[in-house]
């Protein structure tokens, strides 16, 4: 079935009625994409609804602020809420279908007593940050993943962590889905586009680029063979010139299973930062390659 270029997307707020379209979607030889967002569109997930038409015939964006991604200190209702002007976003990018249930649609008797454990890979950066976040985060997208019956997904790669563990959560359990992950989509001076951003101050964001030139300069420090703590310390460093901005981690991991890499580390790996700036908690991350010093 395809979709007028232009058209606004349908908007849905039932699993029934998403089932019930994209059934005739199906039934018609459609290959259907899944995009799931809390909402608040920016950029970096519009690049993601852009490959998702390259992927596929029907394009569905998911919206809805998941409770139970938000711990104790983490005010659920603050959450931005923008859904028409995230629908009219999506109109300009041909998206056919918007699925927005509410949190009694999703969750009809409260809480699940059924969820999705991110095992030892999500207790760790954010996971130890925000306890239980992941959990919550693979129990909704599985829901999602049950209710769309979607051939791909796309995720994006700023949230290195959360793409990990959907694409471990999609090995382990066996789910019949693909999944894509999409590039990081950034400002002209490498600042990640994010829907926290928009909290930053002028001053909070011309400090924010110290998480791009932190994992620069350990991009540097790794080819220069001063292995994972070198490149570590190289950026490290740079926050340090920033005493304004608050340094949660530094870490290079091993892509394959988010575990810090060992000193003597070689070849590709993945530098991973948070930091907060003011109320702002900003997230980055860059691939790196550690060449062994001569």
């Amino acid at each position: 079935m395809s979709h007028e270029s232009g058209a606004r997307p349908l908007v849905v707020q039932t699993k029934a009625q998403l089932r019930e379209h994209l059934d005739r979607s199906r039934a018609a030889g459609a290959r259907v994409a899944l995009v799931p967002t809390m909402g608040a569109l920016h950029d970096g997930h519009l690049a993601l609804v852009d490959r998702a038409r390259e992927l596929a015939d029907v394009v569905v964006v998911s919206i809805f602020v998941n409770p139970l991604q938000f711990g104790a200190g983490e005010d659920l209702d603050q959450y931005p809420r923008t859904l028409d002007a995230d629908v009219a976003a999506l109109t300009v990018h041909d998206v056919d279908v918007v699925f927005a249930p509410s949190a009694a649609e999703m969750y009809p008797d409260g809480t699940p007593s059924t969820t999705v454990h991110a095992g030892p890979a999500g207790a760790s950066f954010e996971g130890a940050v925000r306890p239980g976040h992941f959990d919550g985060m693979l129990t909704v997208v599985a829901k999602l993943f049950g209710i769309s019956e979607a051939d791909v997904a796309c995720f994006g790669r700023k949230d290195a962590q959360q793409a990990f563990l959907v694409r471990r959560m999609v090995a382990d359990l066996d789910l019949p889905i693909e999944i894509e992950v999409v590039p990081t989509v950034r400002d002209q001076d490498g600042l990640a586009r994010s829907s926290r951003n928009r909290y930053l101050s002028e001053s909070e964001r011309a400090e924010a680029l110290v998480l791009h030139d932190a994992l620069d300069a350990a991009a540097r420090a790794g080819l220069a063979g001063a292995g994972a703590a070198g490149a570590v310390a190289a950026g490290a460093a740079v926050f340090a010139e920033h005493p304004g901005v608050v340094l949660d981690y530094f870490a290079i991991v091993d892509p394959a299973t988010f575990e810090p890499v060992g000193a003597d580390a070689a070849g590709d790996v993945l530098a991973i930062t948070a930091a907060r700036l003011g109320t702002t908690r900003l997230l980055d991350n860059a691939p790196l390659t550690l060449v062994p010093a001569s």
